[in-house]
């Protein structure tokens, strides 16, 4: 590192700390001609993600596009309020752990699709409605039975409506 005061190629670092659970380093240097301390932050530069579109069109990921449709499954929902970023992280971190700069856009949906299956089954058929474009009413009934089997018809008890003939 440069000393921004004598422009001396050659600083030696006199405390280095990690900040921000580990992501960030945090370094002092000292100039060792004219003495000037100076503070420098060092972070890991992840490689860009590219999102390859059907259309073949290739543009840099934008994590706040898949954030914006996880919310917007997930509005008025009985989650966390944190759950879509939680999600959003934990796919942009699938994406990475696969060693690859490119991802179609049908691998992020499936990716989204199945964080939203386990954080909200109505999320999950909103985020699907979409991004599947249902055709017809038979189709979203299907994805909504497969969702029912998966979890038990329900999974807990179904309260009965009471007859018209019990209250009588």
């Amino acid at each position: 590192m440069r000393c921004p005061s004598c422009k001396e190629p050659d600083t030696r670092v006199v405390d280095s700390r990690d900040l921000d659970e580990g992501s960030v380093i945090r370094r002092r240097r000292a100039c060792r001609i004219c003495g000037t301390r100076v503070t420098t932050y060092e972070r890991t530069e992840l490689a860009k993600l590219y999102v390859v579109k059907r259309s073949g069109l290739r543009e840099e990921y934008d994590a706040l596009k898949l954030l914006d449709g996880l919310r917007t499954a997930l509005a008025r929902r009985p989650v966390p309020v944190d759950a879509p970023e939680r999600a959003m992280e934990a796919i942009e971190a699938q994406i990475r752990a696969s060693g690859s700069t490119e991802i179609s856009t049908a691998r992020i949906g499936a990716l989204a699709m199945a964080a939203l299956r386990e954080i909200d089954q109505i999320g999950y058929i909103r985020f699907a409605s979409v991004y599947q474009s249902f055709e017809d009413l038979a189709t979203l009934k299907r994805e909504v039975d497969t969702l029912v089997e998966e979890k038990g018809a329900g999974g807990g008890k179904r309260r009965r409506r009471p007859s018209v003939e019990s209250e009588a």
